[in-house]
């Protein structure tokens, strides 16, 4: 094992609940402004995940005030306290870019069963 293997090992989290792509998520992010920090919830739907390892991200996609919003979160992070999984969505793509022309019902995704 490399010098690079053992700090990598030290970073990764392993305290996350899995999820997919197209599930809805509740991330609980830690908001630092000045010298106060509190707690943000962001919920939307996973549109991607990307590699493994320290560098793994994903990104959640919510629609705010009939503006669609995405954020792309570190994995790792520690600035993400936890993932809640609110559902479950029935999806047949790895990636769901496709959601970012839809409007509307349309956009919604199936809940899987």
């Amino acid at each position: 094992m490399s010098l690079i293997d053992l700090v990598e090992e030290k970073q990764i989290k392993k305290d996350l609940d899995s999820f997919k792509v197209g599930n809805t998520v509740k991330v609980h992010v830690i908001i630092r402004e000045g010298d106060k920090e509190r707690i943000q919830v962001f919920k939307g739907d996973v549109i991607v995940k990307r590699s493994s390892g320290p560098g793994a991200t994903f990104t959640v996609r919510k629609i705010s005030f009939g503006i669609g919003v995405e954020r792309i979160f570190p994995l790792h992070s520690r600035m993400i306290k936890k993932i809640e999984v609110v559902r479950t969505g029935k999806v047949r793509r790895a990636k769901l870019y496709y959601l970012r022309k839809l409007k509307g019902k349309a956009a919604k995704l199936k809940e899987a069963r």
